[in-house]
């Protein structure tokens, strides 16, 4: 792609993502484009459907997300690392709800189903780094957090008065998966005290 029509390609990503945040995905295209400073041809020679146009736009986002995971795979503590990380996947769950059920609608064979692989294979390595390091119990499986994640999300978008839900729970979720010494919770039964270091857990943090 010639350096003008990579320029045209990125700045329609990147206002289709803006505009599909604020209007849905119904969206006017020729309102993308002129955000962009092109003309509508211009759009539909990069994306020839609406449908081409929101995968391009989700799978741009997820890369995003994957490249993050590839940074936070040397942070120097793993459970934060990884709690930073589900925390960006539950923005992106939120900004990007409509979009999915969109996408889900359109075709099984979406931008979705291509994305599905890479982010669990990316959660996973970090998953993995902090069962090593030994703060997150070796039975929890990355499946199981992607979807808590989006669970959260929902959670989040239902109660939108309380910005500060997604943290909590994201807080609360990772505090209960952390690896905890023999008799740790008999501890905590009997003095009232979380016995749990805290390990740098705040979702914004690594």
């Amino acid at each position: 792609m010639r350096a003008d029509a990579r320029r045209n390609h990125d700045r329609l990503l990147a206002e289709a993502r803006t505009v599909f945040a604020e209007h849905g995905t119904d969206a006017s295209l020729e309102d993308v484009a002129r955000r962009a400073g092109v003309g509508i041809g211009t759009l539909y020679r990069h994306f020839p459907t609406r449908h081409a146009l929101m995968s391009a736009v989700f799978e741009d986002a997820v890369s995003e997300l994957l490249a993050r995971a590839r940074e936070l795979r040397t942070a120097p503590h793993p459970c934060q690392a990884l709690l930073t990380w589900l925390h960006e996947v539950v923005v992106h769950a939120a900004a990007y709800r409509g979009l999915s059920r969109a996408l889900m609608s359109a075709s099984p064979d979406s931008a979705l189903s291509r994305c599905g692989t890479p982010m669990r294979e990316a959660g996973n390595a970090l998953l993995t780094r902090a069962q090593e390091a030994g703060t997150v119990r070796a039975d929890v499986y990355i499946d199981d957090l992607l979807q808590l994640t989006h669970a959260i999300a929902l959670a989040a978008e239902e109660s939108p008065g309380d910005p500060q839900l997604a943290d909590r729970l994201l807080t609360l979720t990772l505090n209960g998966l952390k690896h905890q010494p023999p008799g740790a919770r008999g501890t905590a039964r009997a003095t009232g005290h979380n016995p749990l270091p805290p390990d740098h857990v705040h979702p914004h943090g690594a």
